[in-house]
């Protein structure tokens, strides 16, 4: 199994071998994920948002220290670290929306949560694999997109603001998603790739979600 987590990756344009600095940029970029989330702490409570807000914040670090890591050690075990963080800030600001931009009691919370992500897997799974392997695995990454726009329009139709943020950080991820699929296109033309772009517009991304984070989801009064 060990052996298994320590095999290498090439998945990037980038990267040439397994050497541990032979993604510079895409390694470096990663620092759109530290401003981003340290920028977030500071925001969250210097406003007084609340402990979820901070949580939230220092997940998007965490996002940085595990695409760093990928990065770097450019391993089938590395992959976790990188996939992981993502995965838990989605389902995380998911919840965040539901609990403090649209007000709702957790059972009602937790049961649209469960429903729309069951809908979203099963729409991911149902994706082709010559869709997935043409988009450079991007299909896997519908889910979290989904979420900011349907949310986004929900939040925005409730009269908060925060659902224009939301729809802001859908049409950056969009943005983003053209540059991840666009890689391994231009290794030829370009040998330092386009993977670099994703870092830094996704790092735009969720300080615009912090942003709204910060400013509109405070616990609301009982």
């Amino acid at each position: 199994m060990w052996q298994t987590l320590l095999t290498p990756v090439d998945l990037y344009c980038e990267r040439t071998g397994p050497e541990l600095w032979a993604e510079p940029a895409n390694a470096l970029t990663n620092l759109a994920f530290f401003a981003a989330g340290l920028w977030g702490v500071w925001e969250v409570r210097r406003r007084g948002t609340g402990t979820f807000a901070v949580v939230l914040a220092w997940w998007v670090v965490a996002i940085g220290v595990g695409s760093t890591l990928f990065h770097t050690f450019a391993t089938r075990g590395a992959i976790w670290a990188d996939v992981l963080p993502i995965a838990g800030f989605t389902l995380a600001y998911t919840l965040f929306n539901l609990r403090r931009f649209l007000g709702m009691k957790w059972g009602k919370a937790i049961a649209i949560f469960v429903v729309f992500y069951a809908v979203t897997g099963l729409l991911t799974f149902a994706v082709p694999d010559w869709l997935r392997q043409a988009s450079n695995g991007t299909t896997g990454y519908l889910p979290p997109f989904l979420a900011l726009a349907f949310f986004g329009v929900l939040t925005a139709a409730s009269g908060s603001r925060a659902g224009w943020y939301n729809l802001a950080g859908s049409a950056i991820f969009v943005v983003s998603v053209v540059c991840r699929v666009a890689d391994p296109l231009v290794c030829g033309s370009f040998p330092l790739g386009t993977h670099f772009l994703w870092h830094i517009l996704n790092g735009r991304m969720l300080g615009v979600l912090l942003a709204a984070t910060a400013r509109y989801g405070a616990p609301r009064a009982k």
